[in-house]
C-alpha cells in the first residue's frame, strides 16, 4: 500500500508541473457527488481530480495531499486593481446596477471596488475572477 500512495503522489507532483500554466481558454466545469459546480483549468484536471477523488474515498490518499491537489485544480482568485474591475463591466457594455446583479451585491458595493476604495473578497472575487478570464458571459 505505501508503494501505491507513493506512485499516487508521483502523479499528483507530474500533474501539478504539467498544469502550472495552463491556457486561458481551457476550463472545464465538473459537478461533483456534493452537487456543487467546480471550474477546473482544464478537462484533463477535471479527470485526474476525479480520479484522485476516489483514491481518496477508498482510502489511498490521505487529506491532507488532497486539499494540496484541490488548491492546484481549482481556479486560482486573482487580487483585481480598481481599473481591471471597471474594465471587466465598461467591456461587457453593462451599468454598475446590472453588473451588481449578476455578482450579488449592491450597486453601491461596485462603485467602491471601482473607486478602489474596497476590495471584493469570497464568492464576489471568485465570480470577478472568472469574469476577468472568460468574460460575463461566464458568470451571467
Amino acid at each position: 500500500m505505501a508503494i501505491q500512495v507513493k506512485a499516487v503522489k508521483e502523479k499528483f507532483r507530474v500533474a501539478k508541473q504539467v498544469t502550472s500554466k495552463p491556457a486561458e481558454s481551457a476550463r472545464s466545469v465538473v459537478v461533483g457527488r456534493s452537487g456543487g459546480a467546480k471550474a477546473y483549468r482544464s478537462p484533463a484536471l477535471a479527470a485526474i481530480h476525479e480520479g484522485m477523488s476516489d483514491l481518496h474515498s477508498a482510502g489511498f490518499l490521505d487529506s491532507k495531499t488532497m486539499r494540496e491537489f484541490d488548491e492546484s485544480c481549482l481556479t486560482p482568485v486573482l487580487k483585481l486593481s480598481a481599473t481591471a474591475i471597471r474594465g471587466i463591466r465598461i467591456k461587457a457594455h453593462i451599468s454598475q446596477a446590472v453588473f451588481a446583479a449578476h455578482l450579488n451585491v449592491t450597486p453601491g458595493v461596485v462603485s467602491k471596488w471601482e473607486r478602489g476604495e474596497k476590495q471584493p473578497s469570497g464568492p464576489a472575487a471568485k465570480l470577478l475572477t472568472l469574469a476577468a478570464k472568460n468574460g460575463i458571459d461566464a458568470i451571467a
